[in-house]
């Protein structure tokens, strides 16, 4: 099948409303939807037209959308083979819902779904179609393993966002639960352990580990495991492929299902059909949504067939019979497989990465380019901030009882100022989740690591389960590399001391902003919304590619110049907009 090659979109005719039509617009959805939307504060546009990578608003301006319905369109805007799809559907006179009973559509996604499994999962699987939505999708998945188990914990990974639904929100990396254990996630700019590389991914397995099999670490055995392969609202950080087959070799040796979940990874976005498949992971539960109903609402669970115990009726919803939605998603499915999307991701991504990273050569601004395949992440840090402010900054700041975050609506809709972003108080860096709490200072050196080895008991000083030295509570992560001499200018420059250096939210921000004004929609993500985050189409051309990074790094250079405090010191919450302290669920964008 030949790729099909898109038109260029037709000249604008009048516009809906004009530019004081939009802005009307904008004025009454501030006045009437909920104080939890989010993407409309920082994007104060009104589409009208849309196809490929290209969007249209009211006023006529076009903008490249990096954005694709965090992750949605796989094929961009309004692709020929999903709207052909659609269209069959409704022309056929079949039933538009079917709640879950069988139908042609269903199959014919069923078939097309399985082929695309990896093999070892597709010859024992069974599918679970759940509301339309991600995080129904792991609510599903969770009832799953709990019903086939009959245990009750639950692990999963610091920085990991899964949903806003109850249970989803309790496996998500910043939201309290007790009935989940968080486990720290392997990072190499910001690492737990203050390593990084493959060490920092040896210690996350073996504390892994020791917390399984340790009689006195408080954890019992779990009814499941969750992690993904690639965070993406959580900053774009991908997993090291030995990693997850640690983390598949040691759930399997102790009968704990892992779920995988691949709501953003999936369908070719990381280079690969599947994300576990760069690491030959074999997952016993696989979360699908966004891509996989081909830009219409989905959302399966894919699992091993000895893991079907649950009684008719355990998970249900209405709309999991959404015929459309199954016709456009086996349509997206078949393309992406044909025409070999997935492989030109990785081949583009790589391309794009390494441009990036070359930028970055040039900005301290810059502290990490990561990604994979056509997920990428630009980690933004405040360079001036010397490493004695930033530590005496933390040390004063009291710490809530609960972390609080916030998403903005800044002025009125469509004055073009800053409008999203995402702080969490104490837990920048390793404030929690590195040698904070679950590194070295709670549950390493006092509690489930080594005994009880912490100071006063052996003479050696605080240190972890593995060995590694407490850090003081807030302290950020060294850099993955152990010595100075071996750390890249642009991670070291500033800051007084080997490490990464403070993320700053309000010039990710500003970024966002300059890059809307040049056409351009990127969204945040992070624990602090400070790393930029493109999710082109699979289907974006190379010099569409060209022109996005173009844009981003004209972007950058005037978020640089305009957001340059007049003297030297770290970003700090206070002096960002009250909004950023105000949300509590742990998300930068409309996860799931």
């Amino acid at each position: 099948m030949a790729v099909i090659q898109l038109p260029p979109m037709p000249l604008p005719g009048a516009a809906v409303g004009g530019g004081s039509g939009a802005r009307s617009m904008l004025r009454r959805q501030a006045s009437r939807e909920s104080a939890a939307r989010t993407y409309a504060r920082a994007l104060p546009i009104v589409p009208v037209r849309a196809r490929g990578l290209t969007i249209e608003g009211a006023d006529g301006r076009r903008y490249l959308d990096c954005l694709s319905g965090a992750g949605t369109l796989a094929l961009g805007h309004n692709h020929p083979v999903v709207l052909k799809a659609i269209r069959g559907v409704l022309d056929s006179g079949a039933p538009l819902q079917a709640l879950d009973l069988a139908t042609p559509v269903k199959d014919s996604f069923t078939e097309e779904l399985f082929t695309t499994l990896p093999p070892e999962l597709a010859r024992h699987a069974r599918v679970q179609f759940c509301g339309p939505a991600g995080t129904d999708a792991v609510e599903a998945a969770l009832t799953l393993v709990r019903s086939a188990t009959g245990r009750d914990g639950l692990l999963a990974f610091s920085g990991a966002p899964h949903g806003t639904t109850a249970e989803a929100l309790a496996v998500s990396g910043g939201a309290p639960s007790v009935g989940t254990t968080r486990l720290p996630f392997p990072h190499d700019y910001r690492c737990p352990f203050g390593v990084g590389g493959a060490r920092g991914a040896e210690l996350s397995a073996r504390w892994t580990e020791t917390l399984l099999d340790h009689p006195e670490s408080g954890v019992g055995t779990p009814a499941g495991m969750i992690l993904e392969p690639v965070q993406g609202e959580g900053g774009v950080i991908p997993a090291p492929d030995g990693w997850l087959r640690r983390m598949r070799d040691i759930t399997a040796a102790r009968s704990i299902p892992l779920i995988v979940d691949e709501v953003q990874t999936g369908v070719g976005r990381t280079g690969a059909f599947w994300a576990v498949q760069h690491s030959g992971v074999v997952p016993d539960v696989m979360v699908l949504s966004k891509a996989i109903g081909g830009s219409m609402p989905l959302a399966v669970i894919v699992y091993h067939e000895r893991l079907d115990a649950w009684r008719p009726g355990a998970h249900a919803g209405t709309f999991r019979g959404n015929q459309p939605a199954m016709a456009a998603g086996a349509a997206t499915l078949a393309y992406v497989r044909e025409n070999h999307l997935a492989e030109r991701a990785a081949a583009l991504g790589d391309r794009m990465l390494h441009r990036l990273r070359q930028l970055a050569e040039r900005h301290a601004h810059i502290g990490e380019v990561r990604g994979r395949g056509l997920m990428i992440g630009l980690e933004l840090v405040d360079p001036e901030a010397a490493w004695a402010d930033v530590q005496r900054t933390r040390a004063q700041r009291p710490e809530p009882e609960r972390p609080r975050v916030g998403f903005a609506e800044v002025g009125q809709p469509g004055d073009g100022r800053p409008g999203a972003g995402r702080t969490e108080a104490g837990r920048t860096g390793a404030g929690r989740t590195g040698a904070g709490r679950t590194g070295a200072g709670r549950t390493g050196a006092g509690r489930t690591g080594a005994g009880r080895t912490g100071a006063g008991r052996t003479g050696a000083g605080p240190t972890g389960a593995f060995g590694v030295a407490a850090q003081p509570r807030g302290a950020e992560c060294p850099h993955p590399t152990h010595s100075g001499a071996d750390l890249p200018d642009t991670a070291y420059r500033g800051t007084g001391g080997p490490g990464p250096r403070p993320p700053a939210p309000m010039l990710a921000a500003a970024v966002q902003q300059e890059c809307l004004h040049r056409g351009l929609i990127v969204e945040l993500s992070g624990s602090h919304a400070s790393v930029i985050r493109l999710l082109p189409p699979l289907t974006i051309t190379d010099e569409q590619a060209e022109a996005v990074l173009d844009r981003l790094a004209d972007a950058l250079d005037a978020a640089i110049r305009t957001t340059r405090a007049p003297g030297p010191g770290p970003e700090r919450p206070p002096t960002a907009p009250p909004f950023m302290q105000r949300f509590t669920p742990p998300f930068a964008g409309d996860h799931r």
